[in-house]
């Protein structure tokens, strides 16, 4: 189902608004994709995603309220969707799926040939 095709990226970013849950922000997302997958993040590549996965109706957002500490501005927060949910699962039963069908034989891998 194309409708519910995710990037890898955007799926990382989907699990990790999910790890989040109520604290799923700009900055909390960006560490802890950094923390958990050791993979350095740029602040426009994630911000693309969370646009394009707001978008497409998988995540939606809010502003908290403006605060000292971050010069007046506001916090975006992101939450699932029901779609998103939908979209999620798609993805792991698709994975699972794909991973369920490789022979064992083909992963019995001694060596590599370079």
């Amino acid at each position: 189902m194309k409708k519910f095709q995710l990037g890898e990226f955007e799926e990382v970013v989907m699990l990790t608004v999910g790890i989040l849950y109520e604290n799923a922000y700009g900055v909390s997302i960006k560490k802890e994709i950094e923390t958990r997958l050791s993979r350095k993040v740029s602040v426009g590549a994630l911000q693309s995603a969370l646009k394009r996965l707001e978008d497409k109706g998988y995540l939606r957002s809010h502003d908290s309220d403006a605060t000292p500490e971050r010069a007046g501005r506001p916090k975006r927060f992101f939450k699932i969707t029901a779609l998103g949910k939908e979209a999620m699962q798609h993805s792991k039963e698709t994975r699972n799926q794909l991973w369920d069908s490789i022979p064992d034989v083909a992963l019995d891998v001694k060596f590599i040939i370079a």
